[in-house]
């Protein structure tokens, strides 16, 4: 995460606030400090400030007057809610005017951190996704030829507000095209909105996705948005709606056909303006043809089809990827500095089933654990080496004894006695090859 955030805390509990400001200052951080809203006002004025932490109940300003001034006024800063009230509306009615999320007190520290590295997170995609005009590019993570299509398809369609059908296997980074599609529209200062629909059982969709007035159902205490009138005038993100069911598949072509909903147990139709993307990674035309998704709202979503294609079919970006999440994961105590070439030589052939997802998992892992400033082959999982692609009719005997060497060695934890006897060769001669090929241990 990006040690020069500012982050101020606004809140008028000085235990709260003195051992929150110091977690986050000995976490690297920036920390400024202010005891009332217009004391917090005063604060943005004076330093560029990246992240406001605000308590709901304060005397003099309440939180939620706090966070709509501040949203108006500096659009750019993440405003996070910490209350110890915490309720549904609350929650909602902070969202609604402009934070990015809230917290309940007491919580645990690292909870915070978790929290600004979504919001890193949020800022690093949104930085990698701006559109350039002067250039008449997207300034995007790839350049391959299939990525480079891709950022043309997002360059024209952005600015329009035809719906998006993003297809992909999972782990490819559909989400974070529909990021650079909303970042580069219109909308891009209005609400982002996303659903995933693979995470909430029916039940619970419809009254999350269009809300609920109070007495629709059991538990129903009190009138409640729901997630798609929350994102009037920006964009909605239905991510793997291949998995919702045709009832509510239903209701979202109505929504988008009509631009109206209605809350559960109201008559009343609310007009949203919303444009749609959507993502999945199922076939959605045989879908269609075997009757689990409706084939009107999959013309009606489809109006822009865009693939993304596996990370193993675009070799050539994972170097720039790696250089990405490297930067991403490094710790402020501990930056990294790049990639040993055998690594990047390994991680260039393997195939990567999980796409970019285990791409950036196994970087984040390396940045862990590795003691030196660069990622070195010895600290990479064994998976890596046992299933690298089986291309290798470029490298000599030796590199491929080397290597063959070295997997036998990872997958035994650097067991001499029980990779020599593997390898039918006695310990002595391993040791010699070891020293021969410049192998090292953990």
């Amino acid at each position: 995460m990006n040690s020069d955030y500012i982050i101020l805390l606004v809140d008028d509990d000085p235990v709260f606030r003195d051992g929150c400001g110091r977690f986050l200052q000995d976490s690297g951080f920036q920390v400024q400090f202010a005891d009332n809203g217009q004391d917090g006002l005063k604060k943005l004025e004076e330093s560029a400030v990246t992240i406001v932490f605000v308590d709901y109940k304060m005397p003099g300003m309440s939180g939620l007057e706090f966070i709509r001034i501040v949203h108006e006024k500096y659009p750019n800063i993440d405003i996070l809610m910490v209350t110890g009230y915490a309720t549904i509306e609350n929650a909602v009615e902070a969202v609604k005017l402009g934070a990015y999320d809230y917290i309940a007190k007491p919580f645990y520290p690292d909870k915070l951190l978790a929290i600004i590295r979504k919001i890193h997170e949020k800022r690093n995609i949104l930085s990698h996704t701006r559109l350039n005009m002067n250039a008449n590019k997207l300034s995007f993570i790839g350049a391959s030829p299939a990525m480079r299509k891709i950022f043309d398809i997002v360059l024209k369609i952005a600015p329009t507000d035809s719906t998006v059908l993003i297809m992909g296997e999972s782990g490819t980074g559909k989400e974070l095209v529909a990021q650079g599609i909303q970042a580069n529209s219109t909308r891009s200062e209005k609400p982002f909105m996303i659903m995933d629909c693979g995470s909430l059982v029916e039940n619970l969709f419809e009254s999350e996705l269009f809300g609920h007035v109070k007495g629709a159902f059991t538990g129903a205490v009190a009138h409640k948005p729901g997630a798609f009138e929350m994102a009037n005038g920006g964009t909605f993100f239905f991510d793997e709606i291949g998995n919702i069911s045709p009832n509510v598949q239903a209701k979202i072509l109505r929504a988008i056909q009509e631009k109206e909903i209605r809350r559960i147990g109201s008559t009343e139709t609310i007009h949203v303006d919303v444009r749609v993307i959507a993502a999945t990674n199922k076939d959605l035309r045989r879908e269609v043809e075997e009757g689990r998704f409706r084939e009107d709202l999959f013309y009606r979503l489809s109006v822009i089809p865009i693939y993304l294609p596996p990370l193993r079919d675009r070799k050539e970006d994972i170097p720039s990827l790696i250089e990405f999440f490297i930067s991403k994961h490094s710790h402020p105590r501990k930056r990294m500095n790049g990639i040993q070439s055998e690594a990047l030589d390994l991680l260039t052939q393997y195939d990567w089933p999980g796409n970019i997802r285990e791409l950036e998992n196994l970087i984040e892992r390396a940045c862990v654990i590795e003691e030196s400033d660069i990622i070195t082959s010895e600290n990479l999982p064994s998976h890596i080496y046992s299933r690298r692609s089986s291309n290798v009719e470029s490298l000599s005997l030796a590199q491929m004894e080397k290597r063959h060497i070295k997997l036998i060695l990872v997958r035994n934890n650097w067991n001499i006695s029980a990779t020599a006897k593997i390898l039918g060769i006695d310990r002595k001669t391993l040791y010699d090859k070891i020293r021969k090929y410049k192998l090292k241990g953990r």
